[in-house]
């Protein structure tokens, strides 16, 4: 494939800065957006010394012009605790973000992919998750500056695809995890290594029965890359994600037990609008994306997870 020049908004996140590197290990260009609100200077440090690679510091819902090939749109914070810490930000980032990203594919005929996301699908009537279900949303939760905000990012490619014939491309990724998770995201994986390692007591919000489907970045990676470039005029939504299923409870035995911690689990009650169940049902990206399915087992992506999580702890 020849080489492209792309933008990746969000581009020092966790799931951004791998794409970074993957794009160039592929021999693309690769311009770098990010606001560093979750994203890090760290997580692309390394990137900085290669010409194909520029990193720039702006925030996603003020207009940029730049002349590129492929847009991924990944700009959002991901994880509750900071998703809600600014409300009408997230709002903002979504809502103004997908308007700004799609100007830009339209003026110079880009492609451009959106990170849209399981929880568009909200706390799930349908079980496992397939595209065509509209979802069970609370349009006035907590939770809903995240939520509808990927809804209207959604509504907004498709109408740019509709109205103005912008080659898009829409991607719901379901819980991914591994090196480069924020430490204070308030993600289960994440939180649940930190405190085991620490050996401090493990918090389960509800009952820990509630179940989530786990994702390694890097098969994620390779959905997204596989759904970017197909050549059918497949545009998607399509689910992305692990469809094993695991009890949040399975989870953090699992973890305690890969890194002989002491923790003990305590049990706090469930924040509202937590979905109970969530597990995509990948057949679309598997017929679609070239049999695309995940291949690193949730143990061995542990443990890859929390080997960086140890190497940060002793900074």
């Amino acid at each position: 494939m020849k080489s492209l020049r792309i933008l990746v908004t969000g581009g020092a996140g966790f799931i951004g800065s791998h794409l970074c590197e993957k794009l160039l290990k592929e021999g693309h260009e690769v311009v770098c957006l990010d606001n560093f609100f979750t994203g890090r200077k760290q997580n692309v440090s390394h990137l900085l010394d290669d010409k194909k690679f520029e990193l720039i510091r702006h925030d996603i819902t003020e207009e940029i012009r730049l002349e590129v090939d492929r847009i991924y749109n990944l700009a959002c914070p991901a994880s509750p605790v900071h998703y809600q810490y600014n409300a009408i930000k997230t709002v903002k980032t979504n809502v103004m973000g997908a308007l700004i990203t799609l100007g830009i594919a339209k003026r110079v005929k880009a492609r451009i992919l959106q990170a849209s996301t399981s929880e568009v699908y909200g706390d799930p009537a349908v079980h496992p998750q397939v595209e065509g279900y509209w979802g069970n949303v609370n349009p006035i939760g907590i939770r809903s500056c995240y939520d509808e905000g990927k809804r209207v990012a959604e509504t907004l490619f498709m109408d740019y695809y509709r109205q103005n014939g912008v080659q898009i491309r829409i991607v719901r990724i379901f819980n991914t995890y591994g090196p480069r998770m924020l430490e204070n995201d308030g993600r289960v994986v994440s939180n649940f290594i930190v405190q085991a390692l620490k050996n401090e007591e493990i918090t389960i919000y509800g009952s820990g029965e509630q179940t989530r489907s786990f994702c390694f970045v890097s098969d994620l990676l390779e959905g997204m890359t596989r759904m970017m470039e197909n050549e059918e005029g497949f545009i998607g939504p399509v689910n992305l994600g692990n469809p094993q299923e695991y009890t949040i409870l399975q989870l953090a035995e699992m973890i305690v037990r890969l890194t002989n911690s002491s923790s003990k689990i305590a049990f706090k009650p469930l924040p509202k609008d937590d979905p109970c169940r969530r597990k995509p049902d990948i057949s679309l990206a598997q017929e679609k994306l070239g049999g695309w399915t995940p291949k690193i087992d949730v143990k061995d992506g542990l443990l890859k997870t929390i080997e960086y999580f140890e190497n940060e702890l002793k900074k």
